[in-house]
């Protein structure tokens, strides 16, 4: 998050680029700060000017965050290509990130994409749906940024994205700690629970909002049982390190699929260190609260796991509805078969098939229909709500 990003206090300007040469049909939409939706957390408007709240530093990193998240736009046309120009101040050691996302043909979200000072965000593909938010980091003691008003300019164009479709279901390998830090806050303002269920990424490009799962992961422990996890934390060690993509947002030199703290712990990559200078002191690529880490995944110390970016596939896709707790992933289709996992509330599965087994009642009506999210891995339907066009297993 190297955007708007001063040495020392800008003074409130326009600051920006121009749209491509090649853009056409370009069409410009004005953000007022404070017109930010119910799914943004520790921001605050006074006399038109957004900054940080209240909140103390965030659990996992040293930095205060808060989120302003915008309704989306729908346009008429697709567009591809997001410009921004920013009238904001923004201290030394202090950051300021413009965010954007595009809905994808199966109606899911993109990953978000950062507009920087310097460059335009490309998204994946042509899209007519657009959300943009606001990220504001700070140390703690230290100023926030302040935002007076974002012009955003959409545009179709040539230009190569700055991320990318994936391949379904692309998975890794990573090492996984435990975050526990009960009372704490996450990145997405979420308040840590005991035996939580959530994950922490180190990159805010797969950040759910708090008390959604657009974001979430397959988590896999090497006996095979798995959690289904919203992202809804930032870490651990960096913010900038979405390893999973081809196209990384930092670290570009490192292999896809290799956190930087594994680098800088196993090879002294970056002197051993974070993005904020610490000595990385484990490889972890993920972190997993207290429920997934020992009740979804079934670890009783650090381990490495299977992790699989659900966001990245494609297909039937639904959401876990539960009164709280997390819903049980069984074997086969009955409610007497064995517990192999667990999925959270709120949290995305992508569905492979459908068949008929035990009628079971739930936050969705009653049904017999059990939905396979894995091999050896089912879901009641009564528990999972927005599914279309699964075909029979």
């Amino acid at each position: 998050m190297r955007k708007w990003l001063a040495a020392a206090v800008l003074p409130v300007a326009l600051v920006g680029f121009s749209v491509p040469a090649s853009a056409s049909g370009t069409l410009t939409l004005s953000i007022p700060v404070g017109s930010y939706d119910q799914e943004s957390n520790n921001v605050t408007v006074t006399s038109g000017t957004l900054t940080l709240g209240q909140s103390a530093a965030r659990t996992l990193t040293p930095v205060r965050t808060g989120i302003a998240s915008y309704a989306p736009f729908t346009l008429k046309e697709p567009v591809n290509t997001v410009s921004a120009k920013v009238s904001a101040s923004v201290p030394r050691d202090s950051e300021l990130a413009v965010d954007v996302r595009g809905v994808q043909p199966d109606g899911t979200w993109t990953e978000w994409t950062e507009v920087t000072s310097s460059s335009a965000a490309v998204l994946p593909m042509s899209t007519s749906v657009v959300q943009a938010r606001l990220v504001l980091t700070t140390p703690d003691g230290s100023d926030s940024p302040a935002v007076r008003g974002v012009d955003l300019t959409l545009s179709q164009t040539n230009a190569r994205p700055t991320a990318e479709i994936q391949a379904a279901g692309v998975a890794y390998r990573v090492y996984a700690t435990r975050e526990g830090l009960v009372g704490g806050t996450t990145a997405n303002g979420h308040v840590i629970t005991s035996r939580d269920h959530f994950v922490a990424l180190p990159s805010r490009r797969g950040l759910s909002s708090k008390g959604t799962g657009t974001y979430t992961v397959q988590v896999c422990s090497s006996a095979g049982r798995c959690e289904w996890a919203p992202v809804w934390d930032v870490g651990p060690w960096n913010t900038t390190d979405d390893y999973w993509n081809a196209s990384r947002q930092r670290w570009t030199d490192l292999p896809r699929g290799k956190p930087e703290a594994q680098a800088a712990y196993q090879d002294g990559y970056n002197g051993g260190k974070d993005e904020f200078g610490r000595k990385v002191g484990n490889p972890a690529g993920i972190d997993l609260a207290d429920g997934t880490f020992w009740d979804g995944v079934d670890l009783a110390d650090n381990s490495w796991v299977t992790v699989t970016y659900l966001w990245t596939g494609s297909g039937p896709n639904g959401f876990v509805r539960t009164a709280s707790d997390p819903l049980n992933v069984r074997s086969s289709t009955n409610t007497s078969s064995s517990v192999v996992g667990l999925a959270a509330n709120y949290a995305q599965v992508r569905v492979i098939c459908q068949q008929t087994g035990e009628s079971v009642s739930g936050s969705q009506g009653t049904s017999n229909i059990w939905y396979r999210i894995a091999t050896g891995k089912y879901v009641a339907k009564a528990y999972v709500t927005g599914v279309t066009g699964a075909t029979a297993c």
